[in-house]
C-alpha cells in the first residue's frame, strides 16, 4: 500500500509544474499595455537577466570549488558518500532553476498588472497573485520532484545489505541532505547578491530622488529608479524563490532522515519505510490543496486593505484547514506507530506557522496601530522614527519566539508519546510540524512572489503617467504587497527555526554513518562500556561526545554561532551601504551633469545605475556568503562534534530572533511611509513623510537582506556540518 502512495509524491510535482506552466501561458496572454509600459518592462527585464548571468557565473565558480572538494572526500579519503559531489549538484541547479523561472515570470507579469490594473482591481490582483502562483508551484515542484529523483536513484543503487537491514534508508536520507546543502548554497549568494543589488537601488532612488530632489516615488526622472525595480525581481522573486526552495526541500529531508533514525533500532524496515515518506506525502497532498486556494482568490473593485488581505486569507486558510483533515488520514492510511499523535504534530507546525504570520502582518501592516504609531512618530522627524521602528521589531518577537517555542515542546511532547526521554521519535515531531508549516508552500509562496510583482506594477504605472486612477488601484495592491511580503518573511524565518532543530538532529545521524565509514563498530562510553553504533540512540551519541553546557567546546561553540549571525548582519548591511553610497553620487551625478532630467526635457542613464548595482552586489556578496559555509568546518576542524553542536545552537537561536527583528523592523518601517503617502499626518511631501521616508530607507537593508539571509545561514550552517561530518570526526584537533 504505502509503496503504492508513494508514487503520488512525483505525480503531484509535476502536476504543479504543469500548472505553472498554464498559470505562465495566461498571463503571456494578457496585455502589456502602451508603446512606453512595454519599454519600462523590456529595461527592467534585460536588467534582471543581466543580473543573473553575472551572479550565475560567480556561484558557478564557487561549486565548482566545493564539487573538487566533496570528491577528494568521497573518492580519496572515504569520508563521504560518493553519491555527495552530483547530489549537492542538483540541490543548487534547481534552486537556481526556481528564482529564474519565477523572475522571468515577474518580469513579464508587472506592466501586464498594471494594465490590468486600468480596467479593475480585481483583475490587476488575479494577474499578479496567478503570476506570484508560478513561483509558488514551480519551488514546490521541482523540490519534490529532486526528492522522489533522488530516493528512487539511491534506493536502486545503495545495496541492501549494507551495514545492517535498517541502515540503507538511513544511507539514502543523509545522502539526500547533500543536496539541500546545494540548496541553500546557491539560495544563500541568491538571497544575499539580489538584497545587495535591490537595497542599493533603493537607498539611492530614494535619498536623492524622493528626500533631495522631491520627486515621487518611481518617478522616470529619477537615473534609478529602473535599478530599483529590477532589484525587486532579482532579490524578492529570485533570491525568495531560492530561499524557500531550500527551505521547503531541507525540512523534508531532514524529517526523512529523523524517521530513518528513530525506527531503526528496532529493525522494522517496513515502518522506517512509512516514516520516511510520510513528510514527503503530506507535502504531496499540500501541493494539490495549494491550487485549490489558488484558484479561490478574488476580490471586489472598491476593496480596501483589509478586504485585500481576506481574500489572500481564504486561499491560504482554505489550503491550510483541508491539510490538517488530509494529514490524519495520510499518517492512518500508513499506520505509522503513534499516528494520531504525529498528525497532532503536523497541526501544530501549521498553527505555529498561522501565528508567526498573523504576528507578523499585526506588526507590518498599515491597517494596525503599532505602524500607525510608527507613522505619527515622524512628528518628531526621523530620529524618533528610528527608534521607534527597532522599538517595534524587538517588541515583535515576543510572540514568534513563544510560539515556536511552544510548538517544539507540543510536537516532540505528541510524537514521542508523552515520553520525553524517547528523542528520537520526539525529534521526528519537531521536524514533521516544520513540514506542516511549509505543506501548503505552493499557495505561501504565491502570496509572496505576488508583493514584487505589484510593486514593479505600481512602478510602471507612474512611469507611464496612466493616471491616479490606476496608480490608485497599483498602490493599493502594492500595500497589500508589502504585508504578504512581510508575513511570508516571517513564515520562512519560522520554519527555519524547526527545521534547524530537525537538521541538528539529522547531524547526529550522520556522525553515526561517518563513524560507520571509517570502520568504527562500537562507541567507548564514559562509564566504561561498550555500544554498537547501529543500536546507540541521539542521547547515547550526545554522552560519548560529553555534549553538555559545561563542556567548553560546546560553550565555545555557542558564542561563535550566535556570533555568526551579528557578523554576517553586519557584513551584508555594510556591503548595502558601500554600494548604495555608489549609487547616491550617480544619481546625484546625473542630476548635476545632465541637464533637463528634472524639468522631463531629457532621459537619465538608467543603464549606467543598473551596472552600478550589479557590480556591487556581485562583491560584496561572495565573502559574507563563503564564511557561512567555511565557519562550520572551521569549529569541526578545532572543537571537534561537540564545539560543530554548539555552534549550530547558537547560530539558530540568535539568528531566529535577529531575523524576526530585522524583518519586522524594515516591514513596518516601509508601511509606515506607505500609511504617510495615503493623506495622514500631513500626506506625501511633508516633514512628516521625509522622516518616514529616511525610516524606510534604514529598514530596507533590515528587511530585503540581512534579515531573510539569516534563515538560510541557519540552515546552510547545519547542511555544511552535516557534509563535513566525516571529515569532523576523522580529524578534529581537540
Amino acid at each position: 500500500m504505502e509503496h503504492l502512495l508513494f508514487w503520488m509524491i512525483p505525480v503531484s510535482s509535476l502536476l504543479a509544474l504543469l500548472l505553472a506552466w498554464y498559470f505562465y501561458r495566461q498571463m503571456m496572454k494578457e496585455s502589456e499595455g502602451t508603446p512606453v509600459m512595454q519599454k519600462i518592462a523590456s529595461h527592467v527585464r534585460q536588467g534582471a537577466m543581466s543580473y543573473l548571468k553575472q551572479q550565475y557565473k560567480i556561484v558557478g565558480l564557487v561549486f565548482l570549488a566545493l564539487v573538487v572538494l566533496f570528491s577528494v572526500m568521497a573518492y580519496g579519503f572515504n569520508l563521504q558518500n560518493s553519491w555527495v559531489p552530483i547530489a549537492f549538484l542538483t540541490g543548487g541547479f534547481f534552486s537556481g532553476l526556481s528564482g529564474f523561472l519565477g523572475m522571468k515570470t515577474a518580469t513579464y507579469a508587472s506592466a501586464r498588472t498594471a494594465n490590468a490594473a486600468r480596467n479593475s482591481l480585481n483583475k490587476g490582483l488575479r494577474v499578479a497573485f496567478r503570476s506570484g502562483a508560478v513561483m509558488g508551484l514551480v519551488v514546490v515542484g521541482l523540490g519534490l520532484f529532486d526528492i522522489s529523483f533522488w530516493y528512487l536513484l539511491l534506493d536502486a543503487f545503495i545495496p541492501a545489505d549494507i551495514y545492517a537491514p535498517t541502515a540503507k534508508l538511513c544511507m539514502i536520507t543523509t545522502t539526500m541532505l547533500t543536496f539541500g546543502m546545494g540548496a541553500s548554497t546557491q539560495a544563500l549568494f541568491a538571497r544575499v547578491g539580489g538584497g545587495i543589488y535591490t537595497k542599493a537601488a533603493d537607498v539611492g532612488a530614494d535619498l536623492v530622488g524622493k528626500v533631495e530632489a522631491g520627486i515621487p516615488e518611481d518617478d522616470p526622472r529619477n537615473p534609478a529608479t529602473i535599478a530599483d525595480n529590477v532589484g525587486d525581481n532579482v532579490g524578492d522573486v529570485a533570491g525568495m524563490g531560492a530561499d524557500l526552495y531550500e527551505s521547503y526541500c531541507g525540512s523534508i529531508l531532514a524529517t526523512s532522515a529523523l524517521g530513518a533514525a528513530a525506527f531503526m533500532a528496532g529493525g522494522d524496515v517496513d515502518m522506517q519505510f512509512k516514516a520516511v515518506i510520510a513528510p514527503m506525502l503530506i507535502a504531496a497532498v499540500g501541493i494539490l490543496l495549494s491550487i485549490l486556494g489558488i484558484f479561490s482568490v478574488r476580490t471586489k473593485e472598491d476593496a480596501g486593505m483589509k478586504e485585500l488581505l481576506n481574500s489572500l486569507s481564504v486561499g491560504t486558510n482554505l489550503s491550510s484547514a483541508l491539510i490538517v483533515v488530509a494529514t490524519f488520514l495520510i499518517l492512518w492510511a500508513l499506520q505509522i506507530d503513534n499516528w494520531l499523535n504525529i498528525s497532532f504534530a503536523v497541526v501544530i507546525g501549521l498553527l505555529v506557522g498561522i501565528i508567526i504570520g498573523r504576528s507578523t502582518e499585526y506588526y507590518t501592516s498599515q491597517s494596525y496601530r503599532p505602524t500607525q504609531l510608527l507613522a505619527e512618530s515622524g512628528k518628531t522627524g526621523p530620529a524618533t522614527v528610528i527608534i521607534s521602528g527597532i522599538g517595534l521589531g524587538m517588541v515583535s518577537t515576543t510572540i514568534p519566539v513563544i510560539a515556536v517555542v511552544i510548538g517544539i515542546i507540543l510536537s516532540y511532547w505528541l510524537a514521542s508519546g508523552f515520553d520525553f526521554a524517547n528523542v528520537s521519535m520526539g525529534l521526528y515531531g519537531i521536524g514533521i510540524a516544520a513540514v506542516g508549516m511549509l505543506s501548503t508552500l505552493g499557495i505561501t509562496l504565491a502570496t509572496d512572489a505576488y508583493g514584487p510583482i505589484a510593486d514593479n506594477a505600481g512602478g510602471n504605472a507612474e512611469m507611464s503617467g496612466l493616471g491616479e486612477a490606476v496608480r490608485k488601484r497599483t498602490d493599493a495592491l502594492d500595500s497589500l504587497g508589502n504585508t504578504t511580503a512581510a508575513t511570508g518573511k516571517g513564515f520562512a524565518i519560522g520554519s527555519a527555526a524547526l527545521t534547524g532543530l530537525a537538521l541538528l538532529a539529522s547531524y547526529i545521524e550522520e556522525i553515526r554513518i561517518g563513524l560507520t565509514r571509517l570502520g568504527e563498530t562500537v562507541l567507548a562510553m564514559p562509564n566504561g562500556d561498550t555500544l554498537a553504533i547501529h543500536d546507540a540512540s541521539f542521547t547515547d551519541f550526545m554522552t560519548y561526545y560529553d555534549v553538555t553546557l559545561m563542556n567548553p567546546k560546546v560553550l565555545s561553540g555557542m558564542f561563535i554561532g550566535s556570533m555568526m549571525a551579528f557578523l554576517f548582519c553586519g557584513l551584508t548591511m555594510n556591503a548595502v551601504g558601500r554600494a548604495a553610497a555608489h549609487m547616491v553620487e550617480e544619481v546625484r551625478r546625473q542630476f548635476r551633469e545632465i541637464k533637463g532630467i528634472l524639468s522631463g526635457e531629457a532621459e537619465p542613464d538608467y543603464a549606467r545605475c543598473v551596472q552600478i548595482s550589479t557590480k556591487g552586489a556581485q562583491r560584496e556578496m561572495v565573502f559574507p556568503s563563503l564564511l557561512a559555509i567555511v565557519a562550520p568546518i572551521a569549529t569541526g576542524l578545532v572543537f571537534g562534534v561537540p564545539g560543530v553542536i554548539g555552534l549550530l545552537v547558537g547560530g539558530l537561536s540568535a539568528g531566529f530572533v535577529l531575523a524576526i527583528f530585522m524583518a519586522n523592523s524594515g516591514g513596518a518601517w516601509d508601511n509606515a511611509k506607505k500609511y504617510i503617502e495615503e493623506g495622514n499626518f500631513g500626506g506625501k511631501g511633508g516633514e512628516v513623510h521625509r522622516a518616514t521616508v529616511v525610516g524606510d530607507t534604514v529598514g530596507d537593508p533590515f528587511k530585503d537582506t540581512s534579515g531573510p539571509s539569516l534563515n538560510i545561514l541557519i540552515k546552510l550552517m547545519s547542511m555544511v556540518a552535516i557534509v563535513m561530518a566525516g571529515l569532523t570526526v576523522s580529524w578534529s584537533l581537540f
